[in-house]
């Protein structure tokens, strides 16, 4: 009997033979791709990736549709879709649809029926099926479609040809590539003047990294919105698909309306599951969903980003304030609205003021408003701040305009100390809080200028080296718009202001950079914790040290009984954002806060997404790590407390690790391989090594 290999596992001996002849190959590849951590031979011999690009489209008199495009690799060299010549079989899906001249969004022509429990029978946005495909050159074929536009089409009209697909590489440990893309045209071969261009596919990664949905195929905004449009709706739920509903009430999640009064958001229910979308906690500010420009983003260069302010809709309003019935006018101060001819009247772009019926105005989060005076705290200088002496901190207040603001204007003014930062923790300053001490300073000295002095009743322990640190926290709350019926009282804090300072004459040296604030904005928009008084990282680490944990939350007997949570920031911002992860290894992470409150971050959906569309995809270190951070290792220098965990003092670097990797297997992995001489993570996890850290965790 005979055996047949494909084309390209004859010419694989060949290849190989002049690879190892040639140098190695430019990689257009990213440290997150795992052809980037490929050998050389097998990168030139698969040259992993995919690359769909549309080289036209057209629609016969007759309706029929077909378009010519190209499959290349990243470099740009052609790839064969059955895969005989090149590694890989590409699978390839295709949609037509038009933008008609006199509406905002498109109409599928290519579709699909679907029966189910709440709609008998219904025509959902698909991709074709049953086109025929054939090659006309080196990497490049044409697809015709089954599908026919209807007779009498526009010809005038933008149309637009997606295509997504995929190429398996598993075989060569590469996992499957995906790509998509789409092609604007008129039909009748004018240039195209009229796109839809809402929101750019980059304001929906600074949260979700990559776009990706359906198995991870259909990738960015441009195909999204071929297939969600008003036509689609779920056949066993009613409710619709289109993008400016659905969109909007999946960010929306836990608040809408309709959930927090009992009725969970389920817009699908098919052969893959229930989708509950009930539990999304929009990440800004934190859990506000007012902040439409995080996605509305004028920034990105989307044509049409400032729509939602002059073309307001019932359907897209009514998404997030789904407990508004504009036939019947309940909860509506407009009354009833029987079409969407009169929104803008109301709803104007921006009013005068905050929190009025404009639509930036009614959706002005009640810290960022106008209205406030503001608050800034500056640390202009640390005095006296040698080993075993009371450190003096100068400082001055200052509202938002840079004007002078008394003490009195505010409700809480802290300064918290903490050091040496080569490692915060561990140092006793003579209070229960482990590692640091926080004094309040609203008592300070203070000029008519608001410039203020403030003596330090905890002095620098005696003994001390290098650098330590004095960080601030203050928070003011106004009243605004008093006597109007907007009326509202509005806590909010200033920026936390760390300055470093050396205790024995050796140089400074502040703590070191592991995450970016702005990173972390990048999804949370304005990060503000425990009532606004915690804002930036290079403050949070100074209490969130590797000796501390809930302990001194833990007062009620319930709460006694069980052991402190360590609360070390690696640890727990770790934890927080794998969240729902933690379910598989049957593992939780729930601190004890002011007052006794249990924030449990056990279900926490993490919005990143990774290659295969699935969400809470926690391997991209980089979305929130700074300089390599993430590879730089040993992370810390002090052991971590964290009592409810398998190991208790567990050291650094597997700290950090098993913020993540929370299974017993990987933490007796940490263990064994941790002597009395420290840990040997660094021969395997270090940069460089088999198991480095960004080769383990590239995704694509």
């Amino acid at each position: 009997m005979r055996f047949f290999a494909p084309q390209w596992r004859v010419a694989a001996i060949v290849v190989l033979i002049a690879a190892s002849l040639a140098s190695a190959p430019r990689r257009p590849y990213s440290t997150h791709e795992k052809a980037f951590f490929a050998n050389d031979q097998t990168v030139q011999f698969v040259r992993p990736g995919l690359v769909i690009k549309v080289n036209s489209a057209q629609i016969t008199a007759d309706g029929t549709i077909s378009t010519i495009y190209t499959l290349t690799d990243p470099a740009g060299l052609p790839l064969d879709s059955t895969g005989l010549t090149t590694p890989g079989i590409i699978n390839l899906s295709f949609v037509a649809a038009v933008l008609p001249n006199d509406q905002g969004q498109y109409t599928s022509y290519t579709t699909r029926s679907q029966s189910g429990k709440v709609l008998a029978s219904t025509q959902q946005a698909a991709a074709d099926s049953g086109g025929t495909t054939t090659q006309v050159g080196a990497g490049q074929y044409q697809y015709t479609f089954h599908t026919r536009a209807p007779s009498g089409i526009d010809r005038t009209a933008t149309h637009t040809i997606g295509i997504y697909g995929s190429r398996n590489l598993t075989i060569f440990n590469l996992g499957t590539n995906f790509a998509s893309t789409t092609f604007n045209f008129v039909p009748n071969g004018a240039p195209v003047t009229r796109t839809r261009d809402v929101i750019k596919t980059a304001s929906c990664n600074g949260c979700h990294d990559q776009l990706s949905a359906h198995g991870g195929s259909r990738r960015g905004m441009d195909l999204c919105v071929l297939c969600h449009t008003p036509q689609t709706s779920d056949a066993n739920t009613g409710a619709t698909l289109d993008a400016k509903v659905f969109f909007h009430k999946l960010h929306m999640g836990e608040n809408l309306p309709s959930v927090k009064a009992g009725t969970p958001y389920i817009p699908v229910i098919n052969q893959f599951g229930t989708f509950d979308f009930s539990d999304v906690a929009y990440p800004a500010d934190p859990g506000d969903p007012r902040r439409c420009e995080t996605c509305h983003s004028q920034t990105t260069g989307a044509a049409h980003a400032t729509a939602y302010l002059t073309n307001p809709s019932r359907a897209a309003c009514g998404a997030c304030h789904d407990d508004v019935n504009f036939s019947t006018g309940a909860n509506h101060p407009g009354g009833p609205q029987l079409d969407d001819t009169q929104c803008a009247t109301c709803h104007i772009p921006q009013g005068e003021i905050d929190f009025d019926a404009s639509i930036k105005g009614a959706h002005v989060p009640p810290t960022a408003s106008s209205l406030l005076s503001g608050l800034v705290v500056n640390i202009t200088k640390v005095a006296n701040g040698t080993a075993g002496s009371l450190p003096v901190v100068s400082f001055n207040v200052q509202d938002g305009a840079g004007k002078p603001a008394p003490l009195s204007a505010l409700g809480t003014l802290s300064f918290t100390m903490a050091g040496p930062t080569s490692d915060y923790g561990y140092t006793n300053f003579g209070v229960t809080t482990p590692g640091y001490v926080t004094e309040s300073a609203l008592g300070a000295t203070c000029d008519a200028n608001s410039n203020c002095t403030y003596k330090f009743s905890h002095a620098v322990p005696a003994g001390s080296t290098g650098t330590y640190a004095i960080g601030v926290e203050a928070r003011r709350t106004e009243v605004i718009l008093a006597g109007d019926p907007k009326q509202q009282s509005i806590t909010y804090g200033a920026k936390n202001q760390v300055a470093y300072f050396s205790v024995d004459g050796s140089p400074l040296a502040p703590r070191r950079g592991v995450v970016a604030l702005g990173n972390c904005n990048s999804c949370h928009v304005s990060l503000s914790l425990h009532g606004g008084l915690r804002n930036n990282t290079e403050y949070c680490v100074m209490c969130h040290n590797p000796s501390n944990t809930d302990a001194a939350r833990r007062t009620s007997a319930a709460d006694k009984a069980v052991p402190p949570q360590g609360i070390n920031f690696n640890l727990l911002v770790h934890r927080i954002h794998y969240g729902i992860n933690m379910q598989a290894s049957k593992r939780t992470y729930v601190v004890v806060g002011f007052g006794g409150t249990h924030n449990d971050f056990s279900g926490t959906l993490f919005p990143a997404m990774s290659p295969t569309g699935a969400a809470t995809d926690t391997r991209n270190c980089s979305l929130c790590h700074v300089n390599t951070s993430e590879q730089n290792l040993p992370l810390g220098l002090n052991q971590v407390t964290d009592p409810q965990g398998p190991i208790n003092p567990i050291q650094p670097i597997a700290s950090a690790c098993t913020g993540c990797h929370v299974d017993i297997p990987t933490a007796s992995h940490a263990l064994t391989n941790t002597s009395t001489l420290g840990e040997a993570c660094t021969v395997c996890h270090s940069s460089g090594a088999e198991f480095a850290v960004d080769k383990v965790h590239a995704q694509y």
